[in-house]
Formats: structure tokens, C-alpha cells, sequence
């Protein structure tokens, strides 16, 4: 179910809670926080209106079952958009809601946070964890 808010809509759906009483960081955590969500709204965010194969280039190392799940997911909690464009061949795009790029601050906090807490693994170093 969704309500209009001012900005955006505002999706109203049972949410699984940490607690007795309602958790706002619990319930984000639920729309976004499977392993592909932020990074599909992240891809989103920066280039917009996307095909699917587009999409799965610039995130990398997904399977297309997975990323078809995901943005699926996302289609149904009102964070992404899925257009067919009707031209030969027929296309699908991807573009995120308003309310799916109403998520750009938390994208960005988490952008800023994993770059500046977190550091890639080298060669070197992967080899000495296996």
C-alpha cells in the first residue's frame, strides 16, 4: 500500500522490527539491505535510465537470475521503475522511483563511510587469508 507524501510515496508495507517498538533503521534495512540493493540504486543514482545488460556492466560480478531477483525486489518495494520500450527490438529500462532516489543521501553516506573505513584487498594480502 502506498500513501502520497508531498515528495514522493510513501510505501506502507508489515516489516519485520528489531524490538517491540518500531524501528526506522530496521525497516530501511529491510527494503535495502540485501547484498545488491545499494549497489543497483548506487549504479542507478549515477547514470540514471539504465538496460539491463548496461546495468549488469557497471556492477560487475552479479549473475543475471540475481540481478533479475533484485531489481524485481526493488520493483516491488517502489525503488526501482521497469519500462519496456516498444521499438524492435523491444528494450527494458531501469530508473529509480522517486522515492528510490530519495536514497541518494544514504547511498552517498555509505560511499563516504566504506571509503574511508575500509581498504580493498591487495594480491598480497588475499593470498595470506585463503
Amino acid at each position: 500500500m502506498t500513501e502520497t507524501n508531498e515528495e514522493y510515496e510513501v510505501t506502507q508495507m508489515p516489516i519485520w522490527s528489531a524490538g517491540e517498538e518500531w524501528c526506522g533503521v530496521t525497516a530501511s534495512m529491510q527494503l535495502i539491505g540485501k547484498k545488491w540493493h545499494p549497489v543497483i540504486i548506487s549504479r542507478l543514482l549515477k547514470h540514471g535510465t539504465l538496460r539491463f545488460n548496461q546495468l549488469q556492466d557497471e556492477i560487475g560480478d552479479i549473475t543475471n537470475k540475481v540481478l533479475s531477483d533484485s531489481l524485481e525486489d526493488l520493483q516491488q518495494k517502489n525503488l526501482v521503475a521497469r519500462t519496456v520500450v516498444n521499438e524492435k527490438p523491444v528494450r527494458v529500462e531501469y530508473e529509480l522511483t522517486e522515492q528510490g532516489k530519495s536514497l541518494k543521501p544514504v547511498i552517498e553516506a555509505l560511499h563516504k563511510w566504506g571509503t574511508t573505513h575500509v581498504q580493498p584487498v591487495t594480491n598480497d594480502e588475499d593470498t595470506l587469508t585463503q
